[in-house]
């Protein structure tokens, strides 16, 4: 087996385990929740068939679904930001994307604290959304997506630097 594909199966492994038994017990004020899961797309390869992240990501979005109870809201928005995330790069990084993106866990910029912000966004934003899904409670849905953003965002950031490698 490839050894790209064994580190994107322990990825998927452990960021599905950490989400269900630890993520998903953390609430404060009752509506605020991370959702650090979504690193796993974010920083999967872009050398790979775009169709293979839209899958995966369907199936990781159907299995927090089935842990949570959620109703296929996790699918939904796991495979709305794998579709999207080449755009984000774009916008965060520029056309050199590809290049940024072999070192994004070896340090912290300013363009990857956009791309991570963008995309955590937009997946809470979908997320939220379709939870309530009731246009009355817009500003409900804007308060826990920016809420849940920056907690989320935190853990991220805290999970980049665990697995960066050691500098030499």
């Amino acid at each position: 087996m490839n050894s790209t594909l064994l580190i994107n199966i322990f990825r998927f492994v452990i960021l599905l385990l950490l989400q269900v038994v630890l993520f998903n017990n953390i609430e404060l004020f009752s509506f605020v929740s991370p959702y650090p899961y979504v690193l796993f797309i974010l920083i999967y390869p872009l050398n790979t068939n775009r169709a293979v992240l839209i899958t995966v990501s369907f199936i990781l979005g159907v299995i927090l679904d089935a842990f949570n109870n959620s109703g296929g809201v996790h699918a939904a928005a796991c495979v709305s930001l794998a579709y999207f995330r080449e755009h984000f790069l774009k916008f965060s990084f520029g056309i050199s994307y590809e290049y940024h993106m072999m070192r994004i866990t070896e340090k912290i910029s300013t363009e990857l604290i956009t791309y991570l912000s963008i995309s955590i966004i937009f997946h809470h934003l979908i997320l939220f959304a379709l939870e309530i899904f009731n246009p009355l409670f817009t500003l409900e849905i804007l308060l826990r997506t920016i809420s849940s953003s920056i907690l989320s965002l935190l853990f991220i950031i805290i999970i980049i630097f665990l697995i960066k490698p050691a500098k030499k």
